[in-house]
């Protein structure tokens, strides 16, 4: 399966809106809108700054998935909409490692040093990959102040670059 990881562009922002909001509230039920998330509709000036970023996973022509980046100062980051198609889920099809290589890949580029994220209990699948790839679990209190926290979330985690 070809899976193309680029930056998000405008020619995809509605199917990615559709993807997220399609697993959060079809998916798992979560009490949100596309209206309650305007960052989506300013991919470039909320996420395209500074150390953040924005990249979707590309299937012959449709997204597949997504992942995105803020910078919130100090060589810290806040990963945000990591949402993978339920026909593109799996070790096997690879897209959510894809997505995450190319985020680790610009964090090292950009001398990121710390990854911080925020998701909530449903997600269990999510939480497992996370771990996977070196997150660790860590209490909101731990967080950055800088550290956008959205309301619905409930379990954090951290990701630290070796020096």
């Amino acid at each position: 399966m070809k899976i193309e990881i680029i930056q998000h562009n405008r020619q995809y922002e509605q199917e990615t809106i559709n993807l997220i909001v399609g697993i959060q509230a079809g998916e798992f039920g979560l009490p949100i809108t596309a209206g309650d998330q305007p960052d989506l509709r300013k991919v470039d000036t909320f996420y395209q700054q500074g150390k953040g970023n924005f990249w979707i996973a590309v299937h012959k022509g449709r997204v597949a998935g997504s992942i995105a980046l803020i910078d919130i100062g100090n060589n810290e980051t806040a990963l945000r909409k990591m949402f993978v198609h339920p026909d593109y889920r799996g070790k096997e099809k690879g897209v959510a490692q894809k997505l995450m290589d190319e985020l680790f890949s610009w964090c090292r580029q950009q001398g990121v040093q710390n990854i911080y994220l925020g998701t909530v209990e449903q997600f269990k699948a999510s939480h497992r990959f996370y771990e996977k790839n070196g997150f660790r679990a860590t209490d909101k209190l731990h967080l950055p102040v800088t550290f956008p926290a959205m309301p619905l979330d409930t379990i954090f985690y951290t990701y630290t670059f070796d020096k």
